[in-house]
């Protein structure tokens, strides 16, 4: 059975919700902390949502500095999937894992709704699962979800096929392009703002794409790398 890594850092919120949405996707769920030196011989990494180390400084910021992401980051390099969800997809950009950057919603307010989204990339270890183009619906909740890079660097994303969710149905908090995640080159690493991982059981979840309130649209996201890791195994 695949493993699967999730970290909680001081003020991480969603861990237990992750580790959950990996056991029901049918993989063991690890738990990792932040000052672990080492993985526990894990298939692959989540970097869940909260408010790591209280975000103090930046979002994301210090927590890329802490042990376990040296870990992370090297096995990363090495291929190993690892998915950053919301204040984990700001740690993702702040240790170069991921481009781009994650700053204060434009409209200067927290934001916490059902958000429909586009997958563009199913391609990468996380959406394998899904369809190009294929639309979903789960929650979000951040106020500093707004990302943003260069325009050459939004260029490239586009050009490669990096942009893996798109926002659909307005754009929530500013993001470039409706950007809602990416990924890195080889395709194992992937961020996004908004929570899969609190769409896994039917009847708990969002309104499905389909208007049935399936609430299972972000099962796919951890169906994936269950996949991936098969693949590779």
């Amino acid at each position: 059975m695949a493993r699967i890594g999730v970290i909680t850092f001081p003020g991480t919120l969603d861990d237990v919700d992750a580790l959950r949405a990996v056991r029901l996707a049918g993989a063991e769920p690890v738990s990792l902390w932040h000052k672990d030196a080492d993985l526990h011989a894990v298939d692959a990494v989540v970097v869940p949502g909260g408010f790591s180390y209280g975000d103090y400084l930046r979002c994301g910021a210090i927590a890329r500095f802490a042990p376990v992401m040296q870990e992370v980051i090297d096995a990363a390099n090495q291929g190993m999937p690892v998915l950053g969800i919301c204040n984990g997809f700001q740690i993702l950009t702040e240790a170069h894992l991921l481009p781009g950057a994650l700053i204060r919603n434009d409209h200067q307010k927290f934001i916490c709704r059902e958000q429909k989204l586009r997958i563009e990339n199913a391609n990468t270890a996380w959406t394998n699962a899904f369809s190009a183009g294929q639309e979903i619906v789960v929650p979000m909740k951040n106020g500093e979800g707004n990302f943003i890079a260069s325009d050459e660097d939004l260029d490239r994303l586009e050009g490669e096929g990096r942009v893996v969710f798109r926002y659909l149905g307005g754009n929530p908090n500013g993001s470039a392009r409706d950007i809602a995640g990416v990924t890195n080159e080889r395709g194992n690493v992937v961020g996004l703002m908004p929570h899969p991982e609190h769409a896994v059981e039917p009847g708990f979840g969002p309104t499905g794409a389909g208007g049935l309130r399936t609430g299972v649209d972000g099962l796919g996201v951890f169906a994936s790398v269950l996949n991936a890791v098969l693949a590779t195994a």
